[in-house]
């Protein structure tokens, strides 16, 4: 069983024991979380797409981590105009196990 999930912005294609990065959210470490923005649920033949959202469905995760990932380097210059700027950024995200897929 698998299901295409929204969070963050952005989609996800999730099964039942799958640990995922997603954009940071609230609680602590082994807390439950409830995902019910379920854009499709199938399972073999078996394929339900929502109109946005299936009905009710839901994900059922557990917070594993918080951290933050890999710094990039954002660097701006313009053409001879002695113009220079770098900045680094790190995003933050939390790690999720998903430990069911329900109706």
């Amino acid at each position: 069983m698998f299901a295409v999930i929204k969070t963050g912005g952005k989609q996800y294609r999730v099964s039942k024991g799958d640990i995922i990065r997603i954009e940071k959210l609230t609680g602590e470490v082994g807390d439950e979380i409830i995902l019910d923005n379920v854009l499709m649920v199938g399972s073999g033949d078996d394929v339900r797409i929502g109109n946005p959202v299936v009905d009710n469905a839901r994900i059922v995760t557990k917070i594993t981590r918080h951290g933050r990932g890999n710094k990039i380097i954002v660097f701006k210059h313009k053409r001879r105009k002695n113009y220079r700027k770098k900045q680094g950024h790190r995003q933050s995200f939390t790690e999720v196990k998903i430990t069911a897929i329900g109706d």
